[in-house]
């Protein structure tokens, strides 16, 4: 059975390097996402995806494939439960690009997602939320989330 794959593209007025800082950085991500990105961010290093609520729940984690800031990252993605079944751990790539006028283009591809999976479910809402949230916080100081 083939893998799902979802893209999402943003523009942003931002910097590439304000962008990746908002993606890395644990208190800005929780800014906008909900959640802290928490890793160092080296290829091999894992990172988690954990509430800033009380709980401090860790609903994702992952591997650091690539790390090129401010340009591309790219991690595994899976539930702690999952993360040691490889039909279940799917990979994000954060391509971050300079564009015309002070902007910045970044694509999100969500690929090798178990076809209409919890994960490829959440994800198909998950995702355009989080970057229109990710691009108001930016861009105004108040992610939406």
């Amino acid at each position: 059975m083939s893998k799902a794959s979802h893209v999402y593209v943003t523009y942003i007025r931002a910097t590439p390097a304000e962008v990746w800082r908002a993606i890395t950085d644990p208190e800005l991500s929780g800014r906008y996402w909900g959640h802290s990105n928490v890793s160092d961010w080296t290829v091999g290093s894992a990172w988690e995806h954990r509430r800033i609520d009380a709980s401090k729940k860790i609903d994702l984690i992952g591997t650091v494939l690539e790390s090129d800031a401010p340009r591309r990252l790219v991690i595994t993605w899976a539930f702690p439960g999952e993360a040691d079944q490889s039909g279940k751990v799917s990979r994000v790539a954060f391509d971050i690009e300079a564009h015309k006028d002070d902007m910045v283009r970044l694509t999100v591809s969500h690929t090798d997602l178990e076809p209409d999976g919890e994960m490829e479910r959440g994800i198909t809402e998950g995702w355009p939320v989080v970057l229109s949230s990710l691009k108001s916080f930016i861009e105004t100081g108040r992610g939406l989330l």
